[in-house]
């Protein structure tokens, strides 16, 4: 059971770099040179090709990770389904909500395993933060919102909101455990035209829970935060500084005046596992028992609705977007 990576890039040489010391990896594929040289070093021994075709070929092949340039995901994926073989798609699955359908349909009709990488899905810290949430700890979800500032890197075949906020949108998905029935998406091109550099995005749900994303590649420093406030307590996972935290905080309304409670924070501990050795770990057991992941074809439809949903608002400069009802 063995797995071949397309594209060793920027994002690509991580999941070369965990197949291979699994010791699942069969080939790597990559049209530059550069990326070739890159995949050679990293993994001494493993085929490098330019072209994707004679991996495909290649019986011994079960699935391919799909590093590609986000323009390329759709296709490249159906290329690898059609060939029968199981995917890893990095997010997002595709740039426009029909394409990503169209390969989950064809995913569905081949039997085969179609998994999207929202890798913090599996980091041990979102993992404990959502038994926080399950187990009562935090009482009802009020508001959650995220913070994914950095400084490059900039690209230009996708916005910020496509790059940044899926992983976001996907915890908050899974959290609220609802889909938003409305998007509203307001931002700002600074650099290049008709390319956003930052974007904030609210979501409201049915359940009466709101949540924003915030995101940009033009922030001084790197912040990457999320929080959930709850009715009985509140938390925050800082992936900067590798810190959950609940804390004992809340408004109270007594004789009809709300007044905030304030309490000690608790650090929560969790495991120090590498999310994306996790997400690669999860894409294995998933070709071995031909069970669905956590981050399946659904999911990754999903996220993709509020996206187009989110792009649509930004470019009818925040003009609420309703999404049908499920």
């Amino acid at each position: 059971m063995r797995v071949a990576v397309a594209g060793c890039g920027q994002w690509g040489k991580n999941l070369v770099r965990n197949f291979f010391q699994l010791g699942r990896l069969a080939a790597i594929v990559d049209p530059s040179p550069e990326g070739r040289a890159t995949a050679a070093s990293m993994a001494p021994g493993v085929p490098v090709f330019e072209t994707l075709e004679p991996v495909l070929a290649q019986q011994d092949v079960a699935g391919l990770v799909v590093a590609t340039p986000a323009e390329t995901h759709a296709r490249v994926c159906e290329l690898a389904l059609e060939a029968g073989k199981d995917v890893l798609c990095e997010k997002p699955l595709a740039l426009r909500y029909e394409e990503a359908r169209r390969v989950a349909r064809l995913a569905s009709e081949r039997g085969r395993i179609l998994m999207v990488g929202h890798i913090l899905e599996y980091h041990p810290a979102i993992l404990k933060l959502r038994d926080l949430v399950d187990q009562g700890h935090l009482g009802k979800i009020r508001y959650v919102y995220s913070n994914r500032l950095n400084l490059g890197k900039i690209r230009r075949e996708e916005n910020i909101l496509w790059s940044f906020a899926p992983h976001d949108i996907a915890i908050i998905l899974r959290l609220v455990g609802q889909m938003p029935f409305q998007v509203i998406c307001a931002g700002g091109a600074y650099i290049q035209p008709n390319i956003f550099d930052v974007t904030v995005t609210q979501l409201l749900f049915d359940s009466g829970v709101a949540a924003h994303v915030f995101v940009s590649w033009l922030n001084p420093y790197k912040e990457q935060r999320l929080t959930v406030v709850g009715s009985k307590r509140m938390a925050t996972f800082d992936d900067v500084r590798h810190e959950l935290v609940m804390h004992d905080q809340r408004v109270d309304l007594k004789e009809g005046e709300p007044v905030p409670v304030r309490g000690e924070g608790q650090r929560i501990e969790y495991a120090p596992d590498e999310p994306l050795r996790l997400e690669c770990e999860a894409f294995l057991t998933a070709i071995r028992t031909r069970v669905a992941p956590i981050t399946e074809s659904e999911s990754a439809l999903k996220v993709l609705r509020v996206l187009q949903a989110g792009q649509r608002s930004l470019i009818t400069q925040g003009q609420p977007v309703m999404l049908p009802v499920e």
